[in-house]
């Protein structure tokens, strides 16, 4: 944080300690993505003029008094859209490959011959237009699968996800999706998007990949249809509730994976963060636009400048 402190005084907080911390402030980083500080300590809030969040969610900082005031809000677009198209790519070859099984094996030396599914000619619905649903569009497209895109506004030629149909045509979408990758934010269209109506119209060989936020799915239907055999798979790396609770039946279903919230964290990201902060930050003490503004009352990114 030094390049930061070089700009501005900067005082660290805690989600506890924040109230007493934020009076007088301009500028608030919520690094924490799982914080809603800033919601008990509003009253506090005597200068703030703008919230970056440090993630590519906002929902957390998006309280009440924020959408309805004239405070800023940014967010760490750009950062994570990569390393979390990577993943998912992972993702898609270890369910394909049946991967977790070979290694399961191998930990009990067992030598059992297999066949696998190719990945080439499969077709993936991806939920999220924004930066990271189109990288992972890319990935997905080249190697071999076709793509197509849930999101806000349907179109067709999209350059990332081909066809681009608008949320309300989930139920239709799902039937044709082999891979149904969760790439999207947490509004209140989206939330529980995934339900046991959901998950009864998809394929019984289809997998679920959820990359966005735990709440996009209604984990209990999942729970169910999965130990049905009513669907052939899941990856998880967001969750209801974290850490996963240990009693959760989700780490014994053995064609679940399971990540703990890390999708996006590829080595350097922190460093990566902090910079593109930093980069705000001259520009707001400069006068100039600054970049990753969201629209809060859609809780988007708009275009940059």
């Amino acid at each position: 944080m030094a390049q930061v402190e070089a700009l501005a005084d900067v005082r660290y907080s805690t989600g506890n300690d924040l109230v007493d911390v934020l009076p007088g402030a301009d500028v608030l980083c919520v690094w924490d993505f799982r914080s809603s500080a800033l919601a008990t300590a509003w009253p506090a809030a005597s200068a703030l003029r703008w919230v970056h969040a440090a993630s590519a969610g906002v929902n957390h900082v998006l309280t009440p008094e924020v959408v309805a005031g004239d405070i800023v809000v940014t967010n760490a677009r750009g950062v994570f859209d990569e390393p979390m198209a990577e993943y998912v790519l992972g993702l898609v070859f270890a369910l394909a490959k049946d991967l977790p099984t070979t290694l399961a094996q191998q930990r009990e030396r067992r030598w059992r011959h297999r066949e696998t599914e190719r990945v080439s000619g499969r077709h993936a619905l991806v939920a999220g237009t924004g930066p990271i649903g189109r990288a992972i569009g890319r990935k997905l497209t080249a190697v071999g699968m076709t793509v197509t895109g849930l999101g806000r506004v349907a179109r067709s030629e999209d350059p990332d996800l081909g066809e681009v149909l608008p949320i309300s045509s989930l139920s239709e979408a799902l039937p044709d999706a082999d891979y149904v990758v969760l790439a999207a934010p947490l509004t209140d269209e989206t939330r529980g998007m995934i339900d046991a109506k959901a998950l009864a119209a998809m394929k019984p060989t289809a997998r679920l990949i959820n990359v966005g936020r735990g709440p996009l799915v209604v984990q209990e239907d999942l729970v169910e249809a999965l130990a049905a055999d009513r669907l052939a798979g899941a990856a998880l790396d967001v969750f209801v509730d974290e850490p996963l609770p240990v009693s959760s039946p989700l780490w014994h279903l053995p064609n679940v994976i399971v990540s703990p919230h890390m999708s996006g964290d590829a080595v350097g990201w922190r460093s990566e963060l902090v910079a593109l902060f930093a980069d705000n930050l001259r520009r707001y003490l400069e006068g100039q636009p600054l970049l990753n503004v969201v629209d809060k009352s859609r809780g988007y990114v708009r275009e940059n400048p």
